[in-house]
């Protein structure tokens, strides 16, 4: 999903560690920006510009200023980070009419049914791979598990999907399910345990 933000990139000469530990003092994290129109292009940015960006997703589409006012259609394609704080960032160049494949981040919305009967909520994987044209692709995908029983899943292949937008995750790969408590685990196996015969060697004991 493309946006409004515009975030001002200055090339950066520097490679050195010592100058880009200096340029991190001065707020400003390095990067790399890369596409078919520029191959690869060192430069750095504002750290609070960036921080922002990248709390809206790695699916969001957005407008880096070069020098010169050359505006790119980038993405966030990877992120370094230590602590929480952005050390080095990859842009990517988005194309508007060539496919790209992304990761798009999953809201799961609602309370699982499952859980008010006493199961577990729990969710394997927080992203989905997918393939389109950048104005085609969402930013989130939002997946109602509010239908949720224990016992129950949705997989990957459940989740739908905008138009022109295909998916590049296993189809069969759950994403969410309902599990039963382990607390409940543990007395069916106690059950199962006291209700199972004796052994041939306990019976001779008696």
């Amino acid at each position: 999903m493309s946006t409004n933000t515009k975030i001002q990139a200055e090339k950066r000469e520097a490679t050195k560690h010592s100058a880009i530990r200096e340029l991190r003092q001065q707020g400003r994290t390095p990067g790399v920006v890369y596409g078919p129109d520029l191959g690869s292009v060192p430069v750095h940015v504002d750290s609070k510009q960036l921080q922002a960006q990248a709390r809206r997703g790695g699916a969001d589409i957005f407008s880096l200023t070069l020098e010169g006012g050359k505006d790119v259609q980038v993405l966030l394609k990877d992120i370094q980070r230590q602590e929480g704080r952005i050390l080095h960032v990859d842009f990517m160049q988005v194309s508007s009419s060539k496919a790209i494949s992304i990761n798009v981040p999953l809201d799961f919305h609602g309370t699982a049914a499952g859980t008010k009967a006493g199961g577990v909520f729990q969710h394997q994987t927080t992203e989905l791979a997918l393939s389109g044209l950048a104005k085609d692709l969402p930013s989130l995908l939002t997946v109602d598990i509010s239908k949720l029983e224990i016992g129950d899943s949705i997989t990957a292949g459940d989740v739908e999907l905008p138009s022109g937008v295909t998916l590049d995750s296993s189809p069969e790969e759950i994403i969410a399910s309902v599990a039963v408590p382990r607390v409940a685990d543990e007395d069916v196996e106690a059950s199962s345990e006291e209700d199972a015969p004796a052994t041939e060697g306990s019976e001779n004991a008696e």
